[in-house]
């Protein structure tokens, strides 16, 4: 299946949006019931997939939270502040993958390799990372390390699909954009996922959130689920 077709979107083009029109009050009315109908949707796929996940992963939760623990006796969650809807923080989890003292080592390595500094200030990824355990490495090409997130889309502050939860010193680099980012619920996959992940510019991130604001509706919710499938089991974009 050819990705962008099926979604119909193009990566050569930053989407244009028009100057709104001022719209009849009927119409406004219908529109915004279909808004809040979709967010319904949404919401209630969101809780039932979850919970559904959750159970059937249980297992996999476990196992991976003790391989984690016997390696170095450290945190099994790794919690950080990212930005959701409405710009407010919230605490994103995922399972650790890093090792302890990730600052100091990851430091020491930009500053030994310029190279991979400006890697890491142009997509936000390194071809390496030195902070990254064995297992690290392992959950995060499977994504296995994203699972825990599954908490936070049952907590209301996460989607299963929309735009990368990003860091409050990323705003920045949204621009205008981050308008549209904070009028959505961040998303443990999104278009970003099922067009390239880390193979993707910051800019052509910040892009296809524009374009999912542009385009969400409980049928494109759906259908990026779908594609996520294939991306993540063909490990798409994965590092």
């Amino acid at each position: 299946m050819n990705t962008k077709s099926s979604i119909g979107l193009s990566m050569r083009d930053e989407p244009r949006f028009a100057q709104p029109r001022r719209p009849e009050r009927a119409a406004s009315t219908r529109q915004g019931g279909a808004v809040s109908l979709n967010r319904f949707l949404v919401r209630a796929c969101d809780l039932i997939l979850c919970t559904l996940l959750i159970l059937f992963l249980l297992p996999v939760f476990l196992t991976v939270a003790l391989l984690i623990y016997l390696q170095d006796r450290g945190p099994v969650f790794f919690v950080q502040n990212r930005v959701g809807r409405h710009g407010r923080d919230f605490k994103c989890m995922k399972f650790r993958s890093m090792s302890c003292n990730a600052d100091v080592v990851f430091q020491r390595y930009l500053d030994a390799h310029p190279h991979e500094a400006a890697n890491w200030h142009e997509y936000r990824k390194l071809d390496r990372d030195p902070r990254i355990t064995p297992i690290g490495r392992f959950i995060r090409k499977t994504s296995i390390d994203e699972f825990p997130q599954l908490i936070n889309v049952l907590k209301g502050e996460m989607s299963l699909v929309g735009p990368r939860p990003i860091m409050r010193d990323e705003v920045e680099k949204y621009g205008p954009s981050y308008k549209v980012y904070k009028s959505m619920l961040p998303g443990i996959t999104g278009l970003w996922q099922v067009m390239g992940r880390n193979n993707l510019t910051y800019r052509k991130r910040v892009v296809l959130d524009r374009v999912f604001a542009g385009k969400i509706s409980i049928t494109y919710y759906l259908t990026i689920l779908v594609m996520t499938v294939p991306a993540v089991l063909l490990q798409r974009g994965s590092k």
